[in-house]
């Protein structure tokens, strides 16, 4: 009777024990959620100076280069996307290699959409020492568009100065257009 009780407690372990050795899986996109619940990057760096450059007849352009001293990498995240959450300065270069510099206390850059959101004191500089000052600007990488639809004040050395709710602009700064909440036109270069 003894052994008859063993072999059926063996049977029972030897039964569970199988049971989890199929039910384990290795699921790698499983692992890399575990720090997306705890809203953890999957890297973070110090120092960034990204460049982004445009193959022109075999020489590459630079284009636009964004720097921050602190960048966190959430692309282990359904919908990806940076972090600079120390600020960043971000250099939009013309045909020309003039550049114009946007600066913000805060930036996320979404890998899917190619959309930089710039957040807190956010300032546009031109070659011509125009200034625009805003809460919030919006970079489309792929269209080279800068835009804003909160308030924006404009101080210019060689165009009209203002304010606005609306913000559009090409990032040579060349086409620009100020709104008010209400449509009308205030500023247009």
């Amino acid at each position: 009777m003894n052994s008859r009780i063993l072999f059926q407690l063996h049977l029972i372990v030897t039964a569970v024990a199988v049971t989890m050795l199929f039910s384990c899986e290795n699921n790698f996109k499983e692992v890399q959620k575990i720090g997306v619940l705890q809203n953890e990057p999957i890297g973070i760096a110090e120092n960034i100076n990204l460049k982004y450059t445009e193959a022109e007849d075999s020489i590459g352009r630079l284009v636009a280069n964004l720097e921050s001293p602190k960048m966190l990498d959430f692309s282990n995240r359904e919908f990806a996307f940076t972090e600079f959450p120390d600020g960043v300065k971000l250099s939009l270069y013309d045909d020309k290699n003039q550049r114009n510099i946007v600066l913000a206390d805060y930036g996320i850059v979404y890998s899917e959409t190619d959309l930089i959101d710039l957040q807190g004191n956010v300032i546009l500089i031109t070659p011509q020492k125009d200034s625009l000052f805003a809460e919030q600007m919006y970079y489309d990488q792929k269209q080279e568009w800068l835009f804003s639809n909160l308030p924006v004040a404009l101080k210019s050395a060689t165009a009209n100065s203002g304010k606005g709710d609306i913000f559009d602009s090409d990032t040579k700064f060349k086409n620009y257009t100020i709104l008010e909440g209400r449509g009308d036109m205030i500023l247009k270069d």
